[in-house]
C-alpha cells in the first residue's frame, strides 16, 4: 500500500527549473557595450540587438526599481509608466539584472561589461582567497587592492580612449570609493548632492560631446524598500519623487540623444516569521561543517570546512531544497548562473561558495547574530526569481 502523501520525502528542487539572466542578449552587463559599439567604440559588440544607436547616450540606473515593483504602481510612477511599452528597444520586455541580484554584482555587471564571473563582483559578500575572509564588495571591507580584484577595464574607460565624451554624475560619497573606481570610472566624475542637480548636470554631460556617454544614479527607492518594503507610504513616495526626475532629464535631452532608465535589481518583502525567515545562526543542521556564510539572504555562499562540501550540499538541499535552488559551485558555474561558462575567469572560482542557495519562494535565510542589521530589513533581493531578477531598460529619445 501507498505511504500517505505528507511522509513522502519532497525532492529538491531541480536546477535546470532556476530561471537564469539573459547573458549576451538581455542582462545588465550587454547595455553599455552595445551602446558603445553604437558609438562605434572599439572592442564593442552590439547584443542588445533591440536598441538603436544614438551619439549621446545617458543611463540613469535607480536602484532597486525592478520591472514588477515599476509596473505595480502606475499612479506614483506616471512617467515611467508611459514608458513600458517602449522598454527594451519598443518590445515592451525587461533586461535581466544577473546573479546574484545585488547592488555591487550589478553595478560591476553595467560597467565592465562582463558578467559577474568574469569581473569577479558574484555577491554581497564573497571569501577573499588570498585571507580567507569574508568581504564586503558593497562596502569593499576589509580593503584590498582594487585593480586586482577586478582588473578589466570599465566602458567608460574604453569610451573615453577611443574619444567619446564620458562622465559619471551621482552623490559626491561615491567619487573614490573603490567599488566606483572598478566598476564605473572612466572620463570625468561630478559629483551633487540632489537628485534635480544630478539629472540637469547630466542633461549638461550629454550636449559636452559629440559622441556623449553619461551615467547618473539614483539610490534612495532602494533604502527606502529595504527600511520599510516596496509597498509602504515611504517607498511610494520615493517612486514619485525618481518619476518625477526622470522626467525632468527627458526633457533637456539635447538632440540626437537617447536616455535609458534602468535598475540593479527588484526587491521582494518578507515577512517576520519563523516560516519565511530561517536562522542560520539557530539551525544546528545548516551550520554544520560550515566555516563562513557569505551573500545575503537570498543569495547565499556557504564555504565549507576542508573536506565537508559534499556533505554540506546534501544537508542544505534536505533543508532547504524545496524552496531555494541549491547548487554546488561547479554546478551553477556550468548552468551560467554567473554568466556563460566559456566566459568564467578563473581567478573568480575560489570567491564563490562550496554550496550556492537562491531562493525561489518568498523566503529569508538570516543570519540574526552575524548579521543583525541585513536580518531586520523588510525588503530583500539576490535570487533569481522575476521580482528581483528583471529591470526595466525605458527609452526617451531626442
Amino acid at each position: 500500500m501507498a505511504q500517505p502523501a505528507a511522509w513522502d520525502h519532497p525532492e529538491p528542487l531541480a536546477l535546470d527549473t532556476a530561471p537564469v539572466p539573459e547573458y549576451g542578449t538581455g542582462s545588465l552587463a550587454d547595455l553599455l557595450p552595445t551602446l558603445a559599439a553604437g558609438m562605434a567604440v572599439p572592442d564593442m559588440t552590439a547584443t542588445i540587438q533591440e536598441l538603436t544607436p544614438a551619439d549621446r547616450n545617458c543611463v540613469f540606473l535607480i536602484d532597486g526599481l525592478g520591472w514588477e515593483q515599476l509596473k505595480a504602481h502606475p499612479d506614483e510612477a506616471p512617467f515611467m509608466t508611459s514608458l513600458l511599452a517602449g522598454s527594451r528597444g519598443g518590445t515592451g520586455r525587461p533586461l535581466t539584472a544577473g546573479y546574484p541580484a545585488t547592488t555591487a554584482t550589478s553595478l560591476a555587471s553595467v560597467g565592465t561589461g562582463r558578467p559577474p564571473g568574469a569581473h569577479g563582483l558574484p555577491g554581497y559578500t564573497v571569501r577573499n582567497p588570498a585571507t580567507g575572509e569574508l568581504m564586503n564588495q558593497l562596502r569593499w571591507q576589509p580593503w584590498t587592492k582594487p585593480g586586482a580584484w577586478q582588473p578589466y577595464p570599465t566602458v567608460f574607460q574604453l569610451a573615453h580612449q577611443a574619444g567619446v565624451h564620458a562622465a559619471q554624475v551621482s552623490s559626491p560619497t561615491f567619487q573614490n570609493t573603490p567599488l566606483t573606481k572598478v566598476a564605473l570610472s572612466g572620463g570625468t566624475f561630478h559629483g551633487r548632492l540632489s537628485g534635480e542637480e544630478r539629472v540637469d548636470l547630466a542633461a549638461e554631460q550629454l550636449a559636452a560631446g559629440d559622441r556623449s556617454l553619461v551615467y547618473t544614479y539614483y539610490a534612495e527607492v532602494d533604502g527606502a524598500g529595504h527600511r520599510f518594503g516596496v509597498d509602504s507610504d515611504t517607498w511610494r513616495g520615493q517612486l514619485m519623487y525618481v518619476d518625477r526626475l526622470v522626467q525632468r532629464l527627458a526633457e533637456q535631452l539635447p538632440s540626437r540623444s537617447a536616455l535609458y532608465v534602468t535598475a540593479d535589481h527588484g526587491m521582494i518583502d518578507i515577512p517576520f516569521d519563523a516560516q519565511h525567515r530561517i536562522d542560520f545562526d539557530e539551525d544546528w543542521e545548516l551550520r554544520a561543517g560550515v566555516a563562513l556564510l557569505g551573500g545575503e539572504g537570498r543569495a547565499r555562499h556557504v564555504y565549507a570546512v576542508p573536506g565537508a562540501a559534499g556533505d554540506v550540499l546534501t544537508c542544505w538541499r534536505e533543508v532547504l531544497g524545496e524552496q531555494f535552488w541549491v547548487a554546488s559551485r561547479d554546478e551553477a558555474i556550468a548552468a551560467g548562473w554567473f554568466g556563460p561558462p566559456d566566459q568564467f575567469d578563473e581567478r573568480v572560482y575560489d570567491r564563490l561558495g562550496d554550496v550556492i542557495a537562491a531562493a525561489r519562494d518568498d523566503v529569508l535565510l538570516i543570519a540574526s547574530e552575524r548579521e543583525p542589521k541585513e536580518s531586520a530589513m523588510v525588503g530583500n533581493h539576490g535570487s533569481m526569481t522575476p521580482a528581483e531578477q528583471l529591470v526595466p531598460l525605458l527609452e526617451v529619445r531626442s
